[in-house]
């Protein structure tokens, strides 16, 4: 019996680099880990930026929430803490964000390889623990993926075509689909949704769940435990009269 795990994320996305650490947190803790699979799937969180766009974080975070940059940087911290907390690391300044849409055509390169997790938590280093930009630089992607352990001539292919990006655009179709309006979207088994960076416990029930609907409880008719029966001590007698 096996449990489908499958994850939406972008990689501009904090919450889902803070998402992906607390789902595994819960699926370490969890006694069937061994059973559950997990995929990511892509979500450009802002797909019209052109390929090659890099610009400061805190300054776009207010002009789009229409705060001021003090409190877009004040937002950042608040992130940092948490990203902390679970043991990550998290600049709150001086990154920067941009077009996502090649380094998901690299996580199904990646994916293909058999090494997803590899590629995305290398992507996610880099945009939010690495002191330098990421986005709009293929030669940085391409630095990227080869640290992870990819063969730079096979990055480099995938780069200069347009490989995968079908499937980037049916992962997208899928989640609209499925009604996910932000990420992290996680949906288990294709039955159960979880939305946001959620805490490890609410990843953990929603594990256990997906996995009583794969082995249901046994449910015992009255009086059939009080009948005689055998076990590892040998069987019941019946006494005579």
């Amino acid at each position: 019996m096996a449990v489908q795990v499958e994850i939406w994320t972008d990689i501009n996305c904090p919450f889902c680099y803070l998402g992906k650490r607390r789902f595994e947190e819960a699926l370490e803790a969890f006694p069937h880990r061994d059973a559950v699979s997990v995929v990511h799937k892509s979500f450009e969180l802002d797909p019209t930026l052109p390929r090659d766009h890099s610009d400061a974080v805190v300054p776009h975070i207010a002009e789009k929430y229409g705060i001021s940059e003090a409190q877009a940087a004040a937002n950042e911290r608040g992130i940092g803490a948490q990203a902390e907390a679970a043991g990550l690391t998290y600049l709150t300044s001086g990154r920067d964000f941009g077009n996502s849409f090649d380094m998901h055509r690299l996580l199904h390169f990646a994916l293909a390889e058999g090494r997803q997790e590899a590629l995305l938590d290398a992507l996610y280093a880099a945009n939010f623990a690495v002191d330098a930009p990421l986005f709009g630089d293929a030669e940085r992607l391409v630095q990227v993926a080869v640290g992870a352990g990819f063969d730079e001539s096979a990055v480099r292919e995938v780069l200069d075509s347009d490989a995968y990006a079908e499937a980037v655009r049916a992962d997208e179709a899928e989640a609209a689909a499925l009604g996910a309006r932000g990420v992290p979207f996680f949906v288990i088994d294709r039955k159960y949704g979880v939305s946001g960076a959620q805490p490890p416990e609410v990843f953990a029930q929603a594990l256990e769940q997906a996995w009583s609907d794969h082995a249901p409880q046994l449910v015992t008719l009255p009086g059939a435990a009080d009948a005689e029966a055998c076990g590892p001590d040998g069987c019941a007698v019946p006494e005579r009269n």
